[in-house]
């Protein structure tokens, strides 16, 4: 059991790294978003993307180390989450004490992250919908009929409604 909970403070303190360096990517990612550079942006979420990676793997073996804690104990792997785990093991305090810490990091580490997270979310969010916003205006121009026309004094004339045409010859009369 002493290894299992080694292997496990172990892919904690890993995932754990890997969240810390995730924040100032997520935040750099931030201000491109607001300046709106495409390429930075493309190189920026492929840092982002080879972190979330490492957390997965991390995250993977964090999830079988406590498959095995669960055969162990004879629990239910599904039931074991940090907390649990903490509990059970009262008998053995520096490993809890340890678990406890590193659960309290991690729990202030994803806090942070998801606000980042979120503040990038509804960047993209108001970039898509400003995107939207000017295909619909680009569209609705192109569509309109040309029924506006201006002369040198940037009055409005209709040429239907017995207004002088642009040569100032009116046909009518």
């Amino acid at each position: 059991m002493a290894s299992l909970m080694e292997e496990l403070l172990t892919a904690l303190e890993g995932e754990k790294q890997v969240y810390e360096d995730l924040i100032p990517v997520s935040e750099r990612k931030t201000g491109i978003l607001v300046k709106g550079d495409l390429k930075e942006l493309e190189s920026v979420t492929e840092e982002e993307q080879l972190l979330i990676e490492k957390a997965a793997a991390l995250g993977k073996k964090r999830e079988e180390v406590i498959e095995n804690i669960g055969v162990v104990l004879n629990k239910d792997a599904k039931t074991l989450d940090l907390a649990t785990l903490s509990k059970l093991l009262a008998k053995q305090p520096d490993e809890k004490e340890k678990l406890v810490r590193l659960h309290d990091s991690l729990k202030f580490v994803m806090k942070r992250l998801i606000e980042v997270n979120e503040k990038n979310k509804n960047l993209i969010e108001n970039s898509l919908e400003m995107v939207e916003f000017n295909m619909n205006f680009i569209q609705s121009t192109r569509m309109s009929p040309g029924v506006n026309n201006y002369d040198r004094n940037a009055a409005s004339t209709n040429y239907g409604t017995g207004t002088l045409p642009p040569s100032g010859f009116d046909a009518k009369q």
